[in-house]
Protein backbone atom coordinates (compact mmCIF):
# COMPACT_ATOMS: atom_id res chain seq x y z
CA UNK A 1 0.00 0.00 0.00
CA UNK A 2 1.24 3.45 -0.86
CA UNK A 3 1.78 5.68 2.18
CA UNK A 4 0.83 9.12 0.87
CA UNK A 5 0.66 12.31 2.91
CA UNK A 6 -0.19 15.93 2.08
CA UNK A 7 3.01 17.99 1.58
CA UNK A 8 1.40 20.88 3.47
CA UNK A 9 0.52 18.83 6.55
CA UNK A 10 3.86 17.03 6.36
CA UNK A 11 5.75 20.33 6.76
CA UNK A 12 3.36 22.16 9.12
CA UNK A 13 5.07 22.85 12.42
CA UNK A 14 8.52 22.13 10.96
CA UNK A 15 8.89 24.41 7.95
CA UNK A 16 5.40 25.86 7.54
CA UNK A 17 3.36 27.84 10.04
CA UNK A 18 -0.22 27.05 11.04
CA UNK A 19 -3.04 28.82 9.21
CA UNK A 20 -4.94 29.41 12.47
CA UNK A 21 -3.40 31.14 15.51
CA UNK A 22 -5.42 31.02 18.73
CA UNK A 23 -5.62 29.30 22.10
CA UNK A 24 -8.81 27.90 23.64
CA UNK A 25 -9.70 25.73 26.62
CA UNK A 26 -10.98 22.22 26.07
CA UNK A 27 -14.64 23.24 26.41
CA UNK A 28 -14.62 25.74 23.50
CA UNK A 29 -11.89 24.24 21.30
CA UNK A 30 -14.29 22.24 19.10
CA UNK A 31 -16.67 25.17 18.57
CA UNK A 32 -13.85 27.48 17.44
CA UNK A 33 -12.45 24.81 15.14
CA UNK A 34 -15.84 24.40 13.42
CA UNK A 35 -16.14 28.19 13.21
CA UNK A 36 -12.79 28.42 11.41
CA UNK A 37 -13.99 25.85 8.87
CA UNK A 38 -17.19 27.87 8.32
CA UNK A 39 -15.19 31.07 7.74
CA UNK A 40 -12.92 29.40 5.17
CA UNK A 41 -15.87 27.75 3.42
CA UNK A 42 -17.79 31.05 3.27
CA UNK A 43 -14.78 32.99 1.91
CA UNK A 44 -14.16 30.31 -0.72
CA UNK A 45 -17.82 30.34 -1.78
CA UNK A 46 -17.97 34.13 -2.03
CA UNK A 47 -14.57 34.91 -3.58
CA UNK A 48 -13.73 31.79 -5.63
CA UNK A 49 -17.09 30.37 -6.79
CA UNK A 50 -18.80 33.54 -7.97
CA UNK A 51 -17.95 35.90 -10.81
CA UNK A 52 -15.74 37.91 -10.79
CA UNK A 53 -13.43 35.47 -9.02
CA UNK A 54 -10.96 36.88 -6.51
CA UNK A 55 -8.51 33.92 -6.58
CA UNK A 56 -8.17 33.61 -2.79
CA UNK A 57 -5.55 30.91 -2.23
CA UNK A 58 -5.18 30.95 1.57
CA UNK A 59 -7.18 32.22 4.54
CA UNK A 60 -5.32 32.88 7.80
CA UNK A 61 -7.25 33.34 11.05
CA UNK A 62 -5.85 34.95 14.21
CA UNK A 63 -8.07 35.14 17.29
CA UNK A 64 -7.65 37.49 20.22
CA UNK A 65 -9.92 37.79 23.24
CA UNK A 66 -12.39 40.19 21.56
CA UNK A 67 -11.57 40.08 17.82
CA UNK A 68 -11.11 37.70 14.88
CA UNK A 69 -8.49 38.80 12.34
CA UNK A 70 -8.92 37.24 8.88
CA UNK A 71 -6.11 37.60 6.31
CA UNK A 72 -6.89 36.72 2.69
CA UNK A 73 -4.02 35.90 0.31
CA UNK A 74 -5.34 36.67 -3.17
CA UNK A 75 -3.95 36.71 -6.70
CA UNK A 76 -6.51 39.43 -7.62
CA UNK A 77 -6.69 41.74 -4.61
CA UNK A 78 -8.47 44.49 -6.55
CA UNK A 79 -11.51 42.26 -7.10
CA UNK A 80 -11.60 41.17 -3.45
CA UNK A 81 -11.28 44.73 -2.12
CA UNK A 82 -13.72 46.21 -4.64
CA UNK A 83 -14.21 49.88 -5.53
CA UNK A 84 -13.24 52.03 -2.53
CA UNK A 85 -13.11 48.94 -0.32
CA UNK A 86 -16.83 48.25 -0.60
CA UNK A 87 -16.55 44.50 -1.09
CA UNK A 88 -14.27 44.08 1.94
CA UNK A 89 -16.73 45.97 4.16
CA UNK A 90 -19.60 43.74 2.99
CA UNK A 91 -17.50 40.61 3.62
CA UNK A 92 -16.53 41.85 7.09
CA UNK A 93 -20.17 42.48 8.04
CA UNK A 94 -21.23 39.04 6.79
CA UNK A 95 -18.43 37.34 8.76
CA UNK A 96 -19.46 39.23 11.90
CA UNK A 97 -22.99 37.86 11.50
CA UNK A 98 -21.56 34.36 10.93
CA UNK A 99 -19.22 34.36 13.94
CA UNK A 100 -21.08 36.67 16.31
CA UNK A 101 -17.91 38.60 17.19
CA UNK A 102 -15.92 41.55 15.87
CA UNK A 103 -14.03 40.71 12.65
CA UNK A 104 -11.27 42.58 10.79
CA UNK A 105 -10.39 41.59 7.21
CA UNK A 106 -7.00 42.19 5.59
CA UNK A 107 -6.12 41.40 1.95
CA UNK A 108 -2.56 40.46 0.92
CA UNK A 109 -1.48 40.23 -2.72
CA UNK A 110 0.21 37.10 -4.07
CA UNK A 111 3.03 38.47 -6.20
CA UNK A 112 3.63 35.28 -8.22
CA UNK A 113 0.32 33.53 -8.92
CA UNK A 114 2.01 31.06 -11.30
CA UNK A 115 3.93 29.61 -8.32
CA UNK A 116 0.85 29.13 -6.15
CA UNK A 117 -0.52 25.59 -6.40
CA UNK A 118 -4.04 26.57 -5.35
CA UNK A 119 -4.41 29.20 -8.08
CA UNK A 120 -2.92 26.86 -10.73
CA UNK A 121 -5.23 23.98 -9.73
CA UNK A 122 -8.32 26.21 -9.81
CA UNK A 123 -7.28 27.55 -13.24
CA UNK A 124 -7.01 24.01 -14.62
CA UNK A 125 -10.35 23.02 -13.09
CA UNK A 126 -12.02 26.07 -14.62
CA UNK A 127 -10.61 25.26 -18.06
CA UNK A 128 -11.76 21.63 -17.80
CA UNK A 129 -15.27 22.80 -16.91
CA UNK A 130 -15.26 24.81 -20.16
CA UNK A 131 -14.55 21.60 -22.14
CA UNK A 132 -10.91 22.48 -22.88
CA UNK A 133 -8.41 19.74 -23.80
CA UNK A 134 -6.95 18.41 -20.55
CA UNK A 135 -3.55 17.56 -22.08
CA UNK A 136 -3.11 21.01 -23.59
CA UNK A 137 -4.26 22.73 -20.38
CA UNK A 138 -1.88 20.70 -18.20
CA UNK A 139 1.03 21.34 -20.58
CA UNK A 140 0.40 25.09 -20.67
CA UNK A 141 0.26 25.34 -16.89
CA UNK A 142 3.47 23.29 -16.53
CA UNK A 143 5.31 25.58 -18.93
CA UNK A 144 4.05 28.76 -17.24
CA UNK A 145 5.13 27.48 -13.80
CA UNK A 146 8.61 26.57 -15.04
CA UNK A 147 8.96 29.97 -16.76
CA UNK A 148 7.96 31.67 -13.49
CA UNK A 149 10.96 30.13 -11.71
CA UNK A 150 9.75 26.77 -10.39
CA UNK A 151 12.28 23.93 -10.26
CA UNK A 152 9.68 21.22 -10.70
CA UNK A 153 5.97 20.81 -11.40
CA UNK A 154 3.67 17.77 -11.27
CA UNK A 155 0.01 17.90 -12.31
CA UNK A 156 -2.39 14.96 -12.07
CA UNK A 157 -5.94 14.84 -13.40
CA UNK A 158 -8.20 11.88 -12.62
CA UNK A 159 -11.76 11.12 -13.66
CA UNK A 160 -13.71 10.81 -16.88
CA UNK A 161 -11.18 12.73 -18.94
CA UNK A 162 -12.47 13.89 -22.29
CA UNK A 163 -15.91 12.47 -21.49
CA UNK A 164 -14.69 8.87 -21.74
CA UNK A 165 -16.80 6.07 -20.30
CA UNK A 166 -13.91 4.65 -18.25
CA UNK A 167 -12.27 6.91 -15.66
CA UNK A 168 -8.49 7.16 -15.75
CA UNK A 169 -5.55 9.18 -14.47
CA UNK A 170 -3.18 11.38 -16.46
CA UNK A 171 0.01 12.96 -15.10
CA UNK A 172 2.43 15.50 -16.54
CA UNK A 173 5.73 16.36 -14.86
CA UNK A 174 8.52 18.87 -15.43
CA UNK A 175 11.74 19.02 -13.42
CA UNK A 176 12.00 17.31 -10.02
CA UNK A 177 9.57 17.29 -7.08
CA UNK A 178 11.23 15.86 -3.91
CA UNK A 179 8.27 14.97 -1.69
CA UNK A 180 10.24 13.33 1.14
CA UNK A 181 12.69 16.22 1.67
CA UNK A 182 11.48 18.48 4.48
CA UNK A 183 13.82 21.29 3.36
CA UNK A 184 12.13 21.35 -0.05
CA UNK A 185 9.56 24.12 -0.48
CA UNK A 186 6.76 22.13 -2.14
CA UNK A 187 3.34 23.73 -2.57
CA UNK A 188 0.36 21.41 -3.00
CA UNK A 189 -3.31 21.92 -3.81
CA UNK A 190 -6.40 19.92 -4.79
CA UNK A 191 -9.24 21.28 -6.92
CA UNK A 192 -12.42 19.69 -8.26
CA UNK A 193 -13.85 20.43 -11.71
CA UNK A 194 -17.57 19.78 -12.03
CA UNK A 195 -18.27 18.85 -15.65
CA UNK A 196 -21.43 17.65 -17.38
CA UNK A 197 -20.17 14.05 -17.43
CA UNK A 198 -18.82 13.89 -13.86
CA UNK A 199 -16.25 15.42 -11.53
CA UNK A 200 -12.55 15.56 -12.33
CA UNK A 201 -9.95 15.88 -9.58
CA UNK A 202 -6.88 18.08 -10.16
CA UNK A 203 -3.75 17.79 -8.00
CA UNK A 204 -0.80 20.18 -8.36
CA UNK A 205 2.68 19.98 -6.80
CA UNK A 206 5.08 22.92 -7.34
CA UNK A 207 8.71 22.69 -6.15
CA UNK A 208 10.20 26.17 -5.67
CA UNK A 209 13.60 25.07 -4.32
CA UNK A 210 14.91 24.71 -0.79
CA UNK A 211 13.68 27.14 1.85
CA UNK A 212 15.69 30.35 1.56
CA UNK A 213 17.21 29.32 -1.79
CA UNK A 214 14.22 29.87 -4.07
CA UNK A 215 15.07 31.09 -7.56
CA UNK A 216 13.81 34.38 -8.93
CA UNK A 217 11.26 34.21 -11.77
CA UNK A 218 12.72 34.16 -15.26
CA UNK A 219 11.26 36.70 -17.67
CA UNK A 220 11.09 35.26 -21.17
CA UNK A 221 11.15 37.89 -23.93
CA UNK A 222 9.55 36.92 -27.17
CA UNK A 223 10.30 38.45 -30.55
CA UNK A 224 7.39 40.21 -32.25
CA UNK A 225 5.93 38.20 -35.09
CA UNK A 226 6.08 40.07 -38.41
CA UNK A 227 3.82 39.32 -41.32
CA UNK A 228 5.06 38.75 -44.85
CA UNK A 229 3.70 42.11 -45.96
CA UNK A 230 5.77 43.88 -43.28
CA UNK A 231 8.92 42.09 -44.41
CA UNK A 232 8.35 43.16 -48.03
CA UNK A 233 7.54 46.82 -47.35
CA UNK A 234 10.01 47.48 -44.51
CA UNK A 235 13.58 47.86 -45.87
CA UNK A 236 15.05 47.63 -42.34
CA UNK A 237 13.90 44.02 -41.97
CA UNK A 238 16.73 41.71 -42.94
CA UNK A 239 15.97 38.67 -44.98
CA UNK A 240 15.55 37.44 -48.49
CA UNK A 241 13.10 39.35 -50.59
CA UNK A 242 11.18 37.63 -53.30
CA UNK A 243 12.32 38.76 -56.76
CA UNK A 244 9.31 39.45 -58.98
CA UNK A 245 9.14 37.35 -62.10
CA UNK A 246 9.55 39.06 -65.41
CA UNK A 247 6.56 39.19 -67.69
CA UNK A 248 7.40 37.47 -70.99
CA UNK A 249 4.66 39.31 -72.87
CA UNK A 250 6.39 42.70 -72.40
CA UNK A 251 9.72 41.54 -73.72
CA UNK A 252 11.25 43.62 -76.49
CA UNK A 253 11.33 41.90 -79.91
CA UNK A 254 14.62 40.32 -80.81
CA UNK A 255 16.47 42.67 -83.19
CA UNK A 256 18.79 40.00 -84.51
CA UNK A 257 17.93 38.88 -88.02
CA UNK A 258 16.60 35.36 -88.36
CA UNK A 259 18.91 32.88 -90.00
CA UNK A 260 18.12 32.04 -93.56
CA UNK A 261 17.19 28.48 -94.17
CA UNK A 262 19.40 26.78 -96.68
Amino acid sequence: MGQKVSPIGFRTGIRLDWQSHWFAPKATYGDLLVEDAKIRRYVDEKCNRRMPKGAVAKTEIVRTRNEVKVTLHSGRPGIVIGPRGGEVDILRQELEVLTGSKVSVNVVEIKEPELNANIVAEAIAEQLAKRASFRRTMKQQCESCMNAGAQGVKITCSGRLGGAEMARKETQKRGSVPLQTLDANVDYALAVSKTTYGTIGVKVWIYKGKYGEEQKPVIVKRRPVMSRRTKKTNPAVKGKHRIPKKDDSKKEPDKTEPKKSQ
